[in-house]
């Protein structure tokens, strides 16, 4: 041990007061300068070795140069709890249990970008006490069908909300020195067949729907890295993918960080060198393949790049290009001496998590003003389901997580309405009595020996002596339901769920269905129901924020990041016949065409005149608002000048609440095919009973903004435009028109 001391000393710290400190050991120099000198020092085993993993979650640094090895960890709403150095087994800490943050849905249907950077950056604060270097989220890719098992990892359906949300998640969690590893670029859209999958889409699509989330966590939000998905586009896999990597990412972003493969993400050696993947992780080997030897050498760019190099058939150019990219991660994170030591499951995480999930709780029906319940009545609920039990946070995928508590729904009702009310429970249904995922155990026992009869007879007479049912199901993390490698089959409820919520509502006109999904869901049983609230996957502090939505502490102000869909021909990807692709008779490729195109979510609904269950942004309040009549001004602060919109907002209730007042924008005539509407903008108000504020929205050119393949560019047209202002895209309440004339905004004569 002595010896190994006086070795790092001598090496790196005790450095001479004459002898001048090398520039990229240097904390006060510029990264770019630290980055150039610290490269001109590898040699170029050294170089080749920083490109790969050197364990399931690490990548080597340079011990030569005390250049630390970079550590990963998966969110994007938790810490991932440590696995085996070369497999994905648990390592059985007994100190890595964190705070389970609501799922990314969940977020996004809080509508509130402050809110987005204090789950940024307390979960970075988490990651940075675990001494974890790079966050593995957060997701942005688009819900183009409600069957895709991962969509609560990511931010819903719209372009827009998602690119305003995950900027102040991304700054949140790098003000810890965590880079946040933005996924899985791109149109990783659905699960199933997700490794062979080819998508063919139209530029307009790519770049008006796909991309705008990708671009604003890059250039806006600043993103330090950046995952390639598992599909593919052009017949070219997304993890080293010329056009979207190099040309798009790298070239037309101006992206400065590096590119992360998903595991086992990546396929060809020559591809990766040359279509801009940086870092490789998760390839076939499991560390002990070759026996004594590192199996990790023998990754793409490992010693297969290595050999190219050294016989001259691969560039030392594009080698140094990649190296940089990860030196400057490194210098952004584990090198940096100044960023903070983090915190975990402290009181203030717990909050946060509290906070988001009650804020993100929506609010779809309420006839007659069942809620909120009055805990301290003495009233006799009724809490039946499966899901007011099962913990959420093991499960799903990657982000399933070891969560250091988690408070179910019924115990959150129980402690809400203490003993003064009788608060009983029975399960109604079977789901998922399984509670474990990679070694994580929920230490649940959920087997059942009662038959679906014998339960629903319990259930029933439950209900009928009861002033009050709270249904608490919907779907789980279970493969098939909401869960990381295979969609779901259909959009209905599994378990018979349906059926029981008949019945319960036979039984008691007075219900409540709380569904618990990532995902919208049919509602066949909605006419027969009085209350409906959209649960999401709310962490560990489920129970809490769930209690106090239906008790009144906190009234709802969540809005949906997506459709409800009464059934899937509401869907333009199934609608369409595209979903989820049709197989090559010659290879295991899946081509994957998005006729839907640009019309994906209320854009299709808009589009063909339906009536979904709920739109998009719906969300109700215990209190009304009332929008009045708006004032429009247009300025010439910029070349093309801005329209002002002031709209008054009123709460005519008698509770303090928070709206979320939607901005969307319409393009009278075009000459291409565009939405009805489109969202781009939004701003929240606070009011108590009876006061009335504004809420301003600022219309610029780039808000009439459509992709053109003909120029291949971004364009605004001149002509006549609405801003159409309402509570939810189905709810608009007013219209303010103008036009882009000679290329100024002008109010309408």
């Amino acid at each position: 041990m002595k010896k190994i001391t006086t070795l790092i000393l001598t090496g790196l710290l005790a450095i001479p007061s004459f002898a001048k400190v090398p520039v990229y050991l240097d904390p006060t120099a510029d990264i770019e300068a630290r980055v150039e000198d610290a490269l001109s020092r590898m040699t170029l085993e050294e170089k080749v070795k920083v490109l790969h993993a050197q364990s399931k979650f690490s990548a080597a640094g340079v011990p030569r140069l005390g250049i630390p090895e970079l550590w990963t960890t998966d969110g994007p709403h938790g810490i991932r709890p440590e696995v085996m150095w070369d497999e994905w087994d648990q390592a059985r800490w007994t100190n890595d249990s964190c705070i389970a943050f609501p799922a990314l849905t969940c977020l996004a249907a809080t509508w509130d970008p402050s809110l987005a950077y204090t789950y940024g950056k307390a979960l970075g604060e988490e990651a940075r006490y675990r001494k974890k270097d790079i966050l593995l989220g957060p997701g942005v890719n688009i819900m183009r069908t409600p069957l895709n098992g991962r969509n609560f990892e990511y931010m819903g359906e719209d372009p827009y909300l998602a690119s305003i949300m995950v900027v102040p998640y991304i700054q949140g969690l790098q003000s810890n020195g965590v880079a946040a590893c933005v996924k899985h670029f791109a149109l990783n859209n659905h699960e199933v067949n997700r490794h062979t999958t080819n998508v063919s889409l139209s530029d307009r699509a790519l770049h008006e729907i796909y991309l705008p989330a990708f671009k604003a966590a890059v250039q806006k939000g600043g993103a330090w890295s950046l995952m390639g998905a598992y599909n593919l586009i052009g017949d070219q896999h997304l993890c080293h993918n010329d056009r979207m990597l190099m040309k798009i990412l790298k070239g037309d972003w101006g992206f400065d960080g590096a590119v992360v493969s998903d595991w086992g993400g990546t396929h060809d050696t020559d591809e990766a060198i040359e279509n801009g993947l940086d870092l490789e992780f998760g390839s076939w080997t499991d560390g002990l393949s070759n026996g004594a030897s590192n199996a990790y050498d023998y990754y793409y760019l490992a010693n297969p790049y290595l050999e190219r190099l050294k016989s001259g058939q691969a560039s030392e150019e594009v080698l140094n290009d990649k190296v940089r990219r990860v030196l400057r991660l490194a210098f952004r994170t584990t090198m940096d001496r100044n960023r903070p030591f983090g915190s975990f499951c402290s009181p203030e995480h717990s909050t946060a998590a509290r906070e988001v999930g009650r804020k993100g709780i929506v609010l779809l029906k309420n006839d007659r003003k069942l809620l909120p319940l009055d805990p301290k009545s003495n009233i006799k609920v009724a809490v039946i389901g499966e899901n007011a039990i099962k913990m959420m946070t093991v499960g799903g995928g990657s982000s399933s997580l070891k969560a250091l508590y988690e408070i179910s729904p019924l115990d959150g009702l129980r402690e809400a309405f203490g003993p003064q009310a009788v608060v009983a429970y029975a399960r109604g249904y079977v789901g998922d009595p399984t509670g474990e995922y990679n070694g994580v155990v929920s230490g649940q026992d959920l087997t059942e020996t009662r038959s679906q009869a014998e339960l629903t007879a319990e259930a029933v007479a439950l209900a009928r002596n009861s002033d009050v049912v709270i249904f608490v199901g919907g779907l789980n993390k279970a493969s098939g339901q909401d869960c990381e490698d295979s969609d779901r089959a259909s959009l209905g409820l599994p378990y018979g769920q349906d059926e029981l919520i008949e019945a319960l509502a036979a039984a008691n006109k007075n219900i409540v269905v709380v569904n618990i999904s990532g995902n919208p869901v049919a509602m066949p049983w909605l006419g027969k129901v009085r209350s409906v609230v959209q649960g999401w996957y709310l962490g560990s502090e489920a129970g809490h924020s769930l209690a106090d939505v239906l008790t009144g502490k906190c009234n709802p102000s969540g809005k949906l990041p997506c459709t409800f869909y009464a059934t899937l021909d509401q869907v333009g990807a199934h609608a369409t016949g595209s979903y989820p692709g049709v197989k090559r008779a010659d290879s295991d490729i899946v081509d994957c065409n998005y006729d839907e195109d640009i019309f994906v979510g209320y854009r299709w609904i808009d589009s063909h005149k339906q009536a979904p269950l709920f739109p998009f942004g719906h969300g109700l309040s215990y209190t009304t608002y009332k929008y009045g009549k708006p004032k429009a001004s247009a300025s010439a602060m910029t070349d093309a000048g801005t329209i002002t919109i002031t709209v008054p907002v009123k709460n005519i209730g008698s509770v303090a609440g928070s709206e979320t007042v939607q901005l969307y924008i319409s393009d009278i005539k075009s000459s291409l095919p565009r939405p009805e509407k489109e969202l781009k903008g939004f701003e929240q108000i606070q009011l108590q009973p009876g006061a009335e504020g504004e809420v301003t929205f600022t219309i610029s050119k780039e808000a009439l903004e459509f992709y053109n393949p003909g120029v291949e560019s971004m364009v605004a047209e001149p002509g006549k435009f609405k801003a159409l202002i309402g509570a939810s895209s189905g709810d608009i309440r007013q219209i303010v028109e103008f036009e882009l004339r000679d290329g100024t905004l002008a109010l309408c004569e």
